[in-house]
């Protein structure tokens, strides 16, 4: 699909690729590097499709690529009082914000796609512009203590990471809104396949450190690292593919409320729920809706779109049960970083081993977010930041679920050992996987 947004409507980015003095370079190049990243993947679509909004959960593209502008402008560009940077239009302040009660009031989050105007083309303005003021506050760093600025970008910049991903999740779901099923994309990833024994990884119990070091980038919900007391544990050595999932589906298990949770159940019978989000019957079989379009089914790659419900209800059916965040953490902790990310362009699961072993379990990171058994809650000692940013994270640790790994559509950048996302137990807009595990005695 041609974009209508045409070069002459966008205004092109008002930096330079570099730098133009000896400032914090390698952050500016970083941070173009990251801002380009998030225009690159509206490329493919048409400028009608930048606004729509289909369920509360999905925001308009427009919205991310506004709300990711807002962010520098906010905590970095206003926060910093010397820099007498002026907003280009102060009623962004309102339409942009997101949850940041610190800040100010914020436009309801499901009438984003009410919003015809500010227009695209305003609104890659507007990005410019503050990128332009983002890059020449970096230039003028290194005169002086520039570590709290440092902070604040690499923040923002692992918060427009984020956004990347929710931009493809997001508009996967638009277009499957659509009945015509548009494409993203043309499908980059190949058919076929083998899906290979499942393996067990025993782990034995102990008193085992998790959460982030210190060193490097990590959000403050991953910290303080902590010891934690496992009982001995086996982990899978791959996530549940389509085929398995399918047998369950075939044994009733959306039919039998003993497999599930009492809010699971309840939530199957209101959403008449029979399969994961994107399957189809359709001619020739099962098809599933990706950003290349509706494609055949195929059984041997990881599951996805599943809420912490069907994958809890699943890991019952098979004998097993979902890891805690603490076992999976402890589970990858030898296994490299490496996978199927938004890198290689596919953005769906795909066939292949990865790297099991006898030490190991394979796909640990990419392809598909691993639910886990752990609610999300605070780690021993935590406390969040003082001021808006402190509403980042610490004021969701309430009814969500924490999932590991990353996923197709996750930036391999972002990823780490320790990071934790958390969703809603009903979502499964997001690429969404289970991987099994079991007690150590069994």
């Amino acid at each position: 699909m041609q974009s209508s947004l045409t070069k002459a409507q966008s205004p092109s980015v008002a930096v330079e690729k570099t730098p133009r003095t000896q400032g914090d370079s390698e952050l500016a190049a970083r941070y173009l590097e990251i801002r380009k990243s998030t225009e690159a993947l509206c490329e493919p679509l048409a400028v009608e499709d930048y606004v729509i909004q289909t369920m509360t959960d999905v925001s308009p593209t427009k919205w991310h690529l506004a709300h990711t502008s807002w962010f520098f402008e906010t905590f970095v560009l206003v926060a910093d009082g010397s820099s007498g940077y002026k907003p280009l239009d102060e009623r962004y302040r309102y339409l942009f914000n997101s949850y940041y009660k610190g800040v100010g009031e914020a436009h309801c989050r499901n009438r984003r796609g009410v919003l015809s105007r500010p227009t695209v083309e305003e609104i890659y303005r507007y990005r410019h512009y503050v990128d332009e003021h983002v890059v020449g506050l970096l230039e003028k760093a290194g005169q002086g203590d520039s570590g709290r600025l440092r902070e604040l970008i690499t923040l923002g910049l692992n918060h427009e990471q984020q956004h990347q991903e929710l931009i493809l999740t997001d508009i996967k779901y638009v277009f499957w809104c659509n009945p015509t099923r548009p494409a993203y994309h043309a499908s980059r990833a190949a058919g076929g396949g083998t899906t290979e024994a499942l393996r067990w990884h025993r782990f034995d119990e102990g008193l085992y450190w998790t959460g982030h070091s210190g060193d490097g980038f990590g959000y403050d919900n991953e910290s303080p690292r902590h010891r934690v007391f496992l009982e001995p544990f086996q982990i899978a050595s791959r996530p549940v593919t389509n085929g398995e999932f399918a047998a369950f589906i075939d044994d009733g298990g959306y039919r039998r409320p003993e497999l599930w949770l009492s809010d699971g159940w309840d939530t199957v019978e209101a959403n008449e729920w029979q399969a994961p989000l994107y399957w189809e019957h359709g001619d020739g079989g099962l098809q599933v809706m990706t950003l290349a379009g509706m494609r055949a089914l195929n059984e041997h790659v990881p599951v996805c779109h599943v809420s912490y419900y069907e994958a809890n209800a699943f890991a019952r059916w098979a004998g097993g049960r979902l890891p805690t965040e603490a076992e999976w953490e402890v589970a990858c902790g030898a296994a490299p970083m490496e996978g199927n990310f938004a890198e290689n362009g596919v953005y769906q699961p795909i066939c292949g081993s990865g790297c099991d072993s006898d030490l190991t379990p394979s796909k640990m990171f990419g392809d598909v977010w691993e639910w886990t058994a752990s609610a999300y809650t605070a780690y021993p000692g935590y406390a969040p930041a003082g001021g808006a940013l402190g509403e980042y994270n610490g004021k969701f640790m309430s009814n969500q679920m924490v999932s590991r790994g990353g996923s197709c559509a996750t930036p391999q950048s972002h990823i780490r050992r320790t990071y934790r996302n958390f969703f809603a137990p009903s979502a499964r807009w997001q690429f969404m996987g289970i991987r099994l595990a079991k007690n150590g005695e069994t």
